[in-house]
């Protein structure tokens, strides 16, 4: 039995999730609001505000083993965005071992396939999850809202655990905890740690780390980073030859 097929399953499963939590730019008042409030604006945040120009990303992926600290397998991925939902990939460069490439691809299909899928299923709504206002607190000096995510099914693609979400716009900005099922019997536990925010006036899930405690290989961890946004409409728009909006 290899290891990737293992592993791949750390990160898969999150895609539909992450999708969903990517959002354009909203406002709202600051005030103190009750739980049914917050989460209403918080679901008409997730329906409303699809990105709605094409984009592109740079991520950096990093995989890491059980007994080491440092990163098995680097690689850097381009993901492209052209609304309403279709999404592109290619591997720009790797190092290290052959395994994390491959499970990058995997993630990456994956992602692709989930982005035309339905997304209400997994979506952070009092329709997929029993939600309670657990406290308020800052976070990186944004007023947030904490809320406790209890899932009313056991799926792989939702979340027990905590979100932050942002006072103001009502955008969620933090997202931990455990998958309500384990994709797989490999795995026993997976704990995620996901955050967002706003990348070229676009609010994109920025970083992401799952660990997952897999049997007989022990604890596997896969890292993803937004290192660099290009807005593709914008930079169309100035290229030599192309007409310009102005």
């Amino acid at each position: 039995m290899k290891l990737d097929t293992k592993t791949v399953l750390i990160m898969g499963w999150l895609t539909p999730l992450l999708c969903n939590l990517a959002i354009a730019q909203q406002s709202a008042s600051p005030s103190a609001l009750s739980l049914s409030s917050i989460v209403q604006g918080m679901e008409k945040v997730q329906s409303e505000g699809r990105p709605q120009t094409p984009y592109q990303v740079i991520r950096e992926y990093h995989l890491f083993g059980a007994r080491s600290s440092n990163a098995n397998a680097e690689v850097v991925a381009q993901v492209d965005f052209e609304p309403p939902t279709s999404k592109d990939y290619s591997i720009q460069k790797w190092s290290g071992s052959t395994r994390g490439k491959q499970i990058v691809q995997r993630v990456l299909d994956h992602e692709m396939e989930a982005s035309k899928s339905n997304q209400a299923r997994n979506a952070l709504t009092s329709d997929n999850y029993d939600l309670t206002l657990v406290g308020e607190t800052f976070l990186d000096g944004r007023p947030c809202y904490v809320l406790g995510l209890r899932p009313k099914r056991k799926e792989k693609d939702l979340v027990s655990g905590s979100a932050w979400v942002d006072k103001r716009s009502f955008l969620i900005v933090h997202l931990e905890g455990e998958a309500a099922k384990p994709p797989s019997w490999w795995l026993k536990k997976v704990h995620v740690k996901m955050m967002f925010d706003y990348v070229g006036g676009t609010w994109l899930q920025t970083s992401t780390e799952a660990a997952a405690d897999v049997r007989v290989f022990g604890n596997q961890t896969l890292t993803a980073e937004i290192v660099e946004f290009r807005n593709t409409d914008v930079a169309a728009k100035t290229q030599p030859g192309v007409p310009s909006s102005r």
